[in-house]
């Protein structure tokens, strides 16, 4: 099947996804057995399965690699579902599907209406390899973070204003998915690290040019600032609740804009490869 189907189709398929998790657990909220939960995460896994042959079939339909920002954006919702169902085994994440799956969904699509994708020159080199491959892991995990600290941020506003429906009163406590938030951004960061360290050494090797101060490099220093800023003050300051959330989304939002919203610019607006 052409990957540009694989797309389509993968999108279609998390939009059902969220509604049958909109119908049957959250507007429902009912407690489900282990065997329907098993069978929910085997349904995501086949989605997911298509998405991924449809990503690995337009990054490398050539002789090289292919990428741009329609595949970034659609990679990292890919990785991040894909951290979502292997942290779904181990804790309780019920809720989040209903803020990931949608946004999947969307991304999903992106290549299919956005097709136009540039050849990175030095794809065969590994060091790029594993510089790339780390920095779409660390993008991966900081979007799902940001969305795990959205839902909590309307969790706890519902929480203080009275107004807890039965589908948000069966999330897991605030302190336990805090707990997993930084777990998941003590996870990023390290990555994160390793990736703005390694195109800061190898940047000549890696890219064809000396350690340039572009905005791809200033976004993703900003970036790492924000993240190592809110960890400090973790560790310092108990930073916790709204706080915690806001430099959560801040910092994913400007690591959105070292590659995703500079290729968007270009190859959408400027219609330049």
């Amino acid at each position: 099947m052409p990957p540009i189907l694989l797309h389509l189709l993968s999108a279609a398929l998390y939009a059902a996804l969220a509604v049958y998790f909109w119908r049957c657990r959250w507007q429902d909220a009912s407690t489900s057995s282990d065997g329907t939960r098993i069978g929910d995460k085997v349904a995501l896994a086949i989605v997911l399965g298509i998405q991924g042959l449809g990503l690995y079939g337009e990054m490398f339909s050539g002789a090289g690699m292919r990428f741009g920002f329609a595949l970034a954006l659609s990679l990292v919702l890919w990785l991040a579902l894909v951290f979502y169902w292997v942290q779904s085994w181990f804790a309780r994440l019920d809720g989040l599907q209903m803020l990931v799956l949608p946004v999947a969904a969307a991304c999903a699509a992106l290549p299919a209406v956005f097709p136009e994708q540039r050849e990175l020159v030095r794809a065969g080199l590994p060091l790029f390899q594993a510089h790339f491959l780390v920095a779409m892991l660390a993008y991966g995990l900081f979007a799902l973070a940001a969305l795990h600290a959205m839902l909590m941020a309307v969790a706890e506003r519902r929480l203080h204003r009275g107004r807890l429906s039965r589908a948000f009163a069966n999330l897991p406590p605030l302190l336990t998915m805090e707990t997993l938030l930084f777990r998941l951004i003590w996870i990023a960061f390290a990555l994160l690290t390793l990736t703005v360290g390694s195109g800061i050494v190898f940047s000549e090797e890696l890219f064809g040019r000396p350690l340039q101060f572009d905005h791809k490099t200033i976004f993703a220093l900003a970036s790492w600032i924000i993240f190592a800023g809110l960890l400090a003050g973790r560790a310092a300051y108990g930073w916790r609740g709204r706080t915690a959330l806001k430099w959560t989304i801040a910092g994913f939002a400007t690591l959105l804009l070292a590659y995703v919203g500079s290729r968007f610019v270009l190859e959408v607006i400027l219609g330049r490869a």
